[in-house]
């Protein structure tokens, strides 16, 4: 708990942050869940790894996550009301691709503390971008409502692109939207996506997998468009491509990243299980 703080930031665990970033921050995370068989675990709880997941998806056996729930949420927002925090700030992913949002609205009408919620428009890290804008804002003295726009600016600001080795485990979450249009053909190329107003969207379509990784870094190259910017690689299964992709853009977009690295990290479980084993993805994030 952010301890006295007048304003709490608050996001999911499908944003991606590191522990050591969220702590040092100062936002608090609340987890979504992975089932697996039977059994429901909170992301990042050590029964619920991206490498236990890829495992299990491999292996075909039932994988899917549920939102965490009002009450979850409501209990979050509770405990930093009494522990000093006078608003909340809670910034989660597209509430198109999840419920997530939707419970944090729905707790924030039954709690004694005032909770502004917004909705990214975003999946992954480019959610934990926007979180850390916020956080940013609240550090420099911004009221809540300046801290929710700095928010928003940074997620419309971000861009995610990236290649699945099928759209299989998309099609089965039900998250692929515009991307539909490419099932017929999945097999046969490498499709890559991005997010576009909330929701997966169809961009192109590739012949092979090196392909995909060269496209990927075009893209992000693109994005960037000469700005200060973060970058993060994310991969589920797939280090060394994931690896190589991220050292060829610290190399390409050194002085636009400024001394910091790019991150290359698994992916979360929750994400982990609705891409699939193999994915790539970029997310370039310009520093406003």
């Amino acid at each position: 708990m952010p301890g006295s703080r007048s304003i709490a930031v608050v996001t999911d665990s499908t944003a991606s942050l590191p522990d050591e970033v969220a702590t040092e921050r100062g936002i608090v995370v609340l987890p979504l869940q992975v089932v697996i068989g039977a059994d429901s675990f909170d992301e990042s709880s050590p029964e619920a790894t991206p490498e236990r997941v890829a495992e299990a998806l491999r292996d075909y056996r039932p994988v899917s996550t549920s939102r965490p729930t009002p009450a979850a949420f409501a209990d979050l927002y509770d405990r930093l009301a009494r522990s000093g925090t006078k608003q909340v700030l809670s910034i989660h992913l597209s509430g198109d691709m999840s419920g997530t949002f939707e419970s944090a609205q729905l707790a924030a009408r039954d709690v004694g503390v005032r909770v502004v919620c917004v909705d990214s428009r975003q999946v992954g890290v480019a959610t934990g971008y926007a979180a850390l804008a916020a956080a940013d804002a609240v550090g420099r003295g911004a009221s809540v409502e300046e801290a929710a726009e700095a928010a928003r600016r940074r997620a419309d600001a971000s861009s995610s692109y990236f290649y699945v080795d099928t759209l299989e485990y998309l099609r089965r979450g039900g998250r692929i939207g515009a991307a539909a249009a490419l099932l017929g053909g999945a097999l046969a190329v490498k499709p890559i996506l991005t997010i576009e107003d909330g929701v997966v969207s169809s961009l192109e379509k590739v012949r092979t997998s090196g392909r995909a990784l060269a496209r990927l870094a075009e893209l992000a190259i693109e994005a960037a468009q000469g700005q200060q910017v973060d970058v993060c690689v994310a991969h589920l299964a797939n280090p060394d491509r994931a690896g190589s992709l991220a050292a060829d853009l610290a190399t390409r977009l050194a002085e636009q990243l400024g001394g910091r690295e790019v991150w290359c990290a698994e992916v979360g479980a929750v994400l982990g299980a609705h891409v699939g084993p193999g994915t790539i993805a970029v997310c370039i994030s310009p520093r406003l």
